[in-house]
């Protein structure tokens, strides 16, 4: 009964204009980030690491190697209205893992390939 009910509240909530991605696949996620009284967006482009939860509650971890070589991973929540838009750059096409997480151990360009 609980979860019918809780179906029926996430359903309204729930985004359908992101297109589906997996795990591998190379994003460019464009975020609404409010300063003050301005908004802007900002685009953030990177390698999927992880997808998790379900509805509502789902999660995706997304990481780029920024100026200097520096990693940065965002933990974002797919329908969250802070993001506008998310289109795929690349497809990955042989990902034989749920977490990507061991690309965290490789450097330079080699920490952004998946087959």
């Amino acid at each position: 009964m609980n979860t019918k009910v809780l179906k029926l509240l996430e359903d309204k909530y729930l985004n359908s204009s992101i297109p589906e991605f997996n795990v591998g696949d190379t994003l460019k996620v464009y975020l609404k980030i409010i300063e003050g009284d301005k908004k802007r967006t900002q685009m953030f482009q990177g390698v999927v690491l992880g997808i998790r939860g379900s509805g509502t509650r789902k999660m995706f971890t997304i990481r780029k190697i920024a100026q200097g070589g520096i990693a940065v991973e965002r933990i974002l929540p797919l329908h969250s209205p802070m993001i506008q838009k998310i289109e795929i750059v690349k497809k990955a096409t042989k990902v034989r893992r749920a977490k990507l997480y061991y690309l965290r151990e490789r450097i330079g360009k080699m920490a952004l390939y998946v087959k």
